[in-house]
């Protein structure tokens, strides 16, 4: 089984092109534009979403069949005709000018393959059985989207927050520090709607050595430590 190395692309900007007009075509192009990319459509046939996409500006469509060339300019493309012979000779172009490419329910003929997607907020999980197993994948996403654990996505605001004004202060903070600071009460602060809050919480935790329930390294933090301390069982 091919071992893929995961990685999130930056698509603002970039040309993406996808071949086939299906429902399959109309996913995938949907999450296409949602990323950011400049999208074309080469079909000849379109669901009426992806005709109104292109009434409205929003993607270019091509109406005809792929054609020798197209890839010519694009960064990814992605092959989701039902025709085995026309994605092979899409999937040989993409190899010759080096255009990303996935071709739907065909791993062999993919240099990237799309992962099942789990997302809060700007939290994104990417799970992936490598090809072998799409119906896991989704088994798996299903089960992690209704997991409590997700709610630790609803953070990212604030920790975002937290981070900048530390760069701005010139301040470095361990990592074990931030991950000692992320708990129920700061949590409970950001989903109760009392962000500033949070953020004040979060950035003197970081920062005191003082704090309670925190050891007074905030340069080398120990986790034994902190767990050590009555006034943490919070956490």
């Amino acid at each position: 089984m091919t071992a893929y190395y995961p990685v999130y692309l930056n698509l603002t900007g970039k040309r993406c092109l996808v071949f086939g007009g299906g429902p399959v075509a109309e996913d995938k192009i949907a999450k296409l534009r949602h990323s950011g990319a400049e999208v074309s459509v080469v079909s000849p046939e379109v669901t009426p979403a992806i005709r109104d996409a292109a009434l409205n500006g929003e993607v270019e469509w091509h109406d005809r069949h792929y054609q020798p060339g197209d890839l010519e300019g694009a960064f990814l493309s992605i092959a989701a005709t039902d025709q085995r012979k026309v994605n092979q000779q899409i999937f040989q172009e993409a190899e010759r000018l080096g255009v990303l490419l996935n071709v739907v329910d065909d791993p062999a003929q993919c240099t990237f393959i799309a992962p099942s997607i789990v997302q809060r907020g700007s939290v994104t999980l990417a799970i992936s059985t490598g090809g072998a197993s799409p119906a896991l994948a989704r088994k798996l996403r299903e089960a992690l989207s209704n997991n409590s654990a997700l709610e630790w996505a609803d953070l990212v605001g604030v920790l975002s927050q937290a981070r900048q004004e530390l760069k701005k202060r010139g301040v470095k903070i361990d990592s074990q520090r931030w991950q000692c600071c992320l708990n129920q009460e700061l949590l409970a602060l950001v989903q109760s709607g009392r962000e500033d809050a949070a953020l004040d919480t979060l950035l003197t935790n970081l920062t005191d050595g003082n704090s309670e329930g925190l050891c007074s390294r905030t340069d080398q933090c120990s986790p034994e430590k902190c767990a050590s301390l009555p006034v943490n069982s919070h956490r």
